[in-house]
């Protein structure tokens, strides 16, 4: 057996988004910080309905760097995702941090669900790395910290803003939008200076080119105390290597 720490992923369990479309939990944006973590630290899989959650196919079909094709590949993280634990089974204190993929989905049924919310307040109140990326940030809409406020009160956050929703054509698919919420909430929203690193054209087949370069898309990564937040795909690997540093004492 395994003695090392454990993190904890957790996954959406929405496979369809407000318009009743197809949507899940986005590859790189498990992908990326799982190779970052996995080296060194166990990691278990979750979601609100448990096994197999779904993913977002449109992210399988546009990211094909070499750390997404391993992903799907790979039979260990296949064994994860089939046995992927419910939520309310599991408990913080067994846990070294948390960190959950974006994607659609996230938006659609981790914000109201109550095992989540506990587990992710449960984790910010012990002082553990509490991250999300993209859409993922979210989930914490309804996290409290431990003066019963909002986690995003007051604090950095970074996540999928509201020109990339437009840009992706999606703004009406999900029940608000996340940039506004995190201001509602009485967060400070920051982003990359610029989107793309050239010019993105406004309509949707580029908009989709874009999105298949990865390196086109621009990194943003947020970290107040222990609340570590990132942008979009591009900002994945960044939020994997920032919850690296916090739990080996070099952030």
């Amino acid at each position: 057996m395994s003695t090392k720490q454990k993190i904890l992923f957790i996954f959406t369990s929405a496979d369809k988004d407000v318009l009743g479309q197809p949507t899940g939990w986005y590859l790189p944006e498990a992908a990326h910080p799982y190779y970052v973590l996995a080296p060194h630290y166990d990691i278990d899989f979750a979601a609100p309905a448990g096994p197999n959650p779904p993913i977002d196919q449109y992210s399988v079909e546009t990211f094909k760097d070499d750390e997404s094709v391993k992903f799907l590949n790979d039979d260990v993280v296949k064994e994860k995702l089939a046995k992927a634990f419910k939520l309310t089974d599991l408990k913080a204190e067994d846990y070294a941090a948390v960190f959950y993929p974006g994607g659609h989905g996230p938006v659609i049924d981790l914000p109201t669900d109550a095992a989540s919310i506990k587990l992710s307040s449960d984790f910010f109140q012990a002082g553990k790395p509490t991250a999300a990326v993209c859409h993922g940030p979210a989930v914490f809409v309804n996290v409290l910290d431990s003066n019963n406020l909002p986690i995003f009160k007051n604090r950095t956050v970074a996540g999928f803003s509201n020109a990339e929703e437009e840009q992706a054509g999606k703004t009406k698919n999900v029940p608000w939008l996340l940039e506004d919420k995190i201001l509602e909430k009485g967060g400070t929203y920051v982003k990359a200076k610029e989107l793309w690193a050239v010019s993105a054209p406004s309509h949707r087949s580029s908009v989709d080119e874009f999105l298949r370069k990865y390196s086109q898309m621009q990194e943003k990564i947020a970290v107040d105390g222990n609340l570590i937040t990132g942008q979009n795909p591009a900002s994945a690997k960044g939020v994997g290597v920032a919850i690296l540093r916090q739990l080996q004492g070099t952030a």
